[in-house]
């Protein structure tokens, strides 16, 4: 039959758009039969053609500029639901509700935006590319990038942090601050003489009276001062972000909780509460409106979380979460009212943890503390791979990244909205099917328009109620 063999490739991709991967599995394994091998053998012609196509889309990845164009669909379409549950009956307040809820994405390349910051006029902020830190500026509805700057290149991770309209970000021993509406830098200011000659900026913020607070690798803490810095050493590593407060900053250091403040104009230590023997910290801490703070503790056999007062250091109450060796968190703990939220994100290294179908320890738990006991109030079964989910009390959902398990090795990925009274499913919707749409660490955030904003490998994705999403 004329045409016959594209008619069967055709029909190949159209399945493999249905039913996913394993349709090429199958696909392959017929190949085996040699007639049918011989019938498709491709002549030089169709060869030539295929790889001028895979040139002209290659050449088009890049000629294109960054926020033009969605993340490339997957497969497995028909064997996935688009969206499950039902919507809220509450009005929204900072969150969707899951009315026929619309997803847009746009790529960026493989260029690694795990933070997401909004500044005074809704705008997304991203810092992206690892240790060679591009700064970006998108608009919330549209996702495509307005403008963009490079900052030095300094083999460290980039920080980020918003102060109303600048934006304060660090590469290496360099804290900059620049305005957004054209990220041209207004200041900067060199730590190489506060800082070993290895040591990097690991976490950043901005308190309330928009002093900047940064932390380094090997433990040096302060805050700046004009052109300069000043500092003080806590003889500990860090690797978690910093959390800031009122008038200080908490640390998650290696060895101990930290709360450094400012006292005689100078950054100095209140309290520094040791860790258990075991264990490694797995957030940055949580303050609660109750005068506590909380941290997560990757120990053996299980996950803790752990409260402390944030007057003193003095532990409250600890508790474990989770199942015996399947319990880690990497950065996926959240305040949630007088509690926290935290996602289960044991047993995963990277993409190739969740691709054709994979899922890794499951598992979203909410712990409350209760007449100064901690009390863990449910634990769901479901997959949040990496990152951390967003918490909105007053809509009463916790948004979370999370992925379904898929013997036909579909990748489908979901922004899961979970009741913050039982930890129950209310509603999810499908945002991708393929592993570009893994958030990688990237936490959601909730946008000013009650829109969920998430950074996935591939670029970014919002998902907004019918009547915002338009």
């Amino acid at each position: 039959m004329r045409f016959g063999r594209t008619l069967a490739l055709l029909g190949v991709a159209v399945l493999w758009f249905g039913f996913g991967p394993l349709v090429l599995v199958v696909a392959g394994l017929s190949l085996l039969w040699p007639p049918l091998r011989a019938w498709l053998r491709p002549t030089r012609r169709v060869v030539a053609v295929w790889a001028a196509v895979v040139v002209v889309l290659a050449g088009l990845a890049v000629v294109v500029p960054d926020g033009w164009v969605p993340i490339p669909p997957g497969p497995g379409r028909w064997v996935t639901p688009a969206y499950v549950g039902r919507p809220s009956v509450a009005g929204p307040v900072r969150g969707p509700v899951g009315e026929s809820p619309t997803v847009t994405t746009r790529s960026y390349g493989v260029s690694d935006c795990a933070r997401i910051e909004l500044d005074d006029d809704g705008r997304l902020v991203l810092l992206c590319g690892g240790d060679r830190p591009v700064l970006r500026v998108v608009d919330p509805d549209s996702l495509r990038q307005e403008r963009s700057a490079d900052l030095p290149g300094s083999g460290c991770a980039g920080q980020l942090a918003v102060d109303g309209d600048d934006v304060v970000a660090s590469s290496g021993q360099r804290i900059f601050r620049l305005g957004v509406d054209d990220l041209v830098v207004e200041s900067s200011v060199d730590l190489s003489g506060d800082l070993g000659d290895d040591d990097c900026v690991a976490g950043l913020g901005v308190d309330p009276t928009g002093r900047v607070w940064f932390a380094s690798g090997a433990g040096v803490v302060g805050f700046v001062a004009g052109r300069k810095a000043r500092t003080v050493d806590l003889a500990d590593r860090v690797e978690r972000p910093v959390t800031v407060s009122d008038d200080g900053v908490f640390v998650a250091g290696a060895d101990a909780l930290h709360r450094v403040d400012v006292a005689a104009g100078s950054p100095t230590p209140a309290w520094a509460a040791a860790y258990d023997d075991g264990g490694e910290r797995g957030s940055a801490p949580v303050v609660l409106p109750d005068g506590l703070v909380a941290v997560a503790d990757n120990r053996d056999p299980r996950l803790e979380v752990v409260l402390h007062r944030a007057d003193t250091g003095e532990v409250v109450c600890r508790t474990e979460v989770f199942d015996d060796d399947e319990g880690a968190t990497d950065g996926g703990l959240v305040a949630a009212g007088t509690g926290v939220v935290v996602a289960n994100s044991h047993g995963y290294g990277g993409v190739a943890s969740t691709v054709l179908g994979r899922t890794t320890s499951r598992g979203i738990a909410r712990v409350d503390v209760v007449d100064g006991r901690c009390r863990v109030t449910w634990t769901t079964d479901m997959d949040a791979p990496s990152g951390a989910p967003a918490v909105s009390t007053e809509d009463g959902f916790a948004y979370v990244w999370t992925k379904r398990h898929s013997w036909l090795g579909v990748d489908a990925w979901y922004l899961s909205a979970l009741d913050l009274r039982t930890g129950r499913l209310a509603w999810a919707r499908r945002t991708g099917l393929n592993p570009l749409v893994d958030n990688h660490g990237g936490s959601v955030v909730l946008g000013a328009d009650r829109s969920a904003y998430v950074p996935v490998l591939g670029g970014l994705v919002r998902v907004a109620d019918r009547e915002v999403g338009g």
